[in-house]
């Protein structure tokens, strides 16, 4: 078995893991806010404490912070409890952020477990902070203050802002869901902003005509089509330097552990085969068109391909290509223009082009579920996992082998 097979053996309880990106004024990814849940079906139970903090720290520790974080700073939100047992330092400090929420109250033993974190090398983050907020023993501390702009009066925004712009604890933005949203707070000095806002193509504009972007969009046609033409195939990939570094990079990178190096186009698809060339393809042009755009944008898109895929053969998805569903789900923010007009000239099977057009159609559970594992939406996961009829471990594993997957993938590109 090598490391991006998916192994669904019963290890234990389901650890479902999402993530909300934190990105810079300059939309680079800056960090990722861990969320946590044992159990989907128990959402209304006292997961958010202890146990949701707990449950972070030990999968953090059992399949390595860096995989959920993607090797950025990790906001963990974290208990009294959790702050005064200094449970955080089984983790790496230089990565962990402890973000403490408005219910703990800043005593003499929280000051105390905050500062001892702080020597270690971690950071302290406090969320929903507020012009008036009584934790002012921990702001002295603190390096980053968490603003949820739509619970904030813009009083309290402006408040914050003229004290904090430029000295002190940085500001980070929550609940930054529309360019909007993103667009008042960075004019107004936050450093840092909390959302999916990026990944929704709100702008609606063609970009310009790169050479490029024609390159990988014949690229993304010519595997679409049920029989590929191999000559097509090594025409395109020939007229396009990065791409042919990109493939022969791939085939001689560790994923492939090849005795020998592999130096011509033909040689490469030869190796490949029709399915691994189409991934690859897929997996390229994605990559390529999402340059200079937020790089969670190309990760997420990677992570929802693969993930899709596992459930789509668990569960059957009638011949439909979910693995292309997945990575085509982000290709409207990342080329900036409607999914229609991404979708047009590419011969995908109708089923898909209903669910990425309209969530709708068969293949609009599977979907729905990637969508809310990604966000760590609880409920809909519960509701979803009995509509599947899929085991709650099946799709924690699932998703925790292509967050794995996507990293590997990401690398090697």
């Amino acid at each position: 078995m090598t490391s991006f097979d998916f192994d669904a053996r019963d290890t234990g309880p389901a650890r479902f893991a999402a993530r909300m990106p934190i990105l810079s004024a300059g939309q680079t990814v800056f960090g990722y806010k861990l969320m946590f849940r044992s159990d989907v079906h128990n959402y209304f139970s006292s997961v958010e404490g202890d146990a949701a903090s707990r449950g972070v720290i030990d999968m953090s520790s059992l399949i390595g912070l860096n995989t959920l974080s993607n090797n950025l700073p990790a906001f963990i939100v974290t208990t009294r409890d959790i702050l005064v047992q200094q449970i955080l330092t089984l983790l790496p400090a230089e990565k962990v952020i402890a973000e403490i929420p408005d219910t703990v109250s800043a005593d003499a033993e929280v000051v105390s477990a905050c500062k001892r974190l702080k020597e270690s090398g971690g950071k302290i983050a406090l969320s929903n902070f507020r012009a008036d907020d009584p934790r002012r023993e921990l702001e002295g501390i603190a390096d980053f203050l968490k603003v949820d702009i739509k619970t904030c009066t813009l009083n309290d925004v402006a408040t914050l802002t003229n004290c904090y712009r430029g000295r002190g604890p940085r500001l980070i933005a929550e609940k930054v869901e529309t360019r909007e949203d993103f667009e008042f707070c960075k004019a107004r000095g936050f450093s840092f902003f909390e959302g999916y806002f990026f990944r929704k193509p709100e702008m609606m504009r063609a970009r310009g005509a790169q050479s490029n972007r024609a390159v990988y969009m014949r690229l993304l046609a010519a595997i679409s089509r049920p029989n590929l033409d191999w000559r097509e195939l090594e025409e395109i990939v020939k007229s396009d330097p990065m791409l042919y570094y990109r493939l022969l990079r791939y085939l001689n990178s560790a994923i492939f552990g090849l005795r020998g190096e592999v130096r011509t186009v033909s040689q490469a698809l030869t190796f490949l085969g029709e399915k691994e060339i189409r991934r690859w393809c897929h997996l390229s042009g994605m990559l390529e068109l999402s340059r200079n755009k937020p790089s969670d944008l190309a990760l997420a898109a990677l992570v929802r391909a693969r993930f899709a895929e596992l459930i789509g053969a668990k569960v059957g998805c009638g011949g439909s290509n979910l693995f292309q569903v997945g990575l085509l789900s982000l290709m409207d923010a990342i080329l900036e223009i409607p999914m229609r007009g991404v979708l047009e000239g590419l011969p995908i099977d109708a089923s898909a082009r209903t669910v990425l057009l309209e969530d709708a159609g068969p293949l609009s559970p599977i979907f729905d579920l990637m969508l809310a594992v990604e966000a760590g939406v609880w409920p809909r996961i519960a509701a979803l996992s009995s509509q599947l009829s899929l085991d709650q471990k099946y799709i924690a594993q699932a998703h925790w082998n292509a967050m794995e997957w996507a990293q590997a993938i990401a690398a090697a590109a």
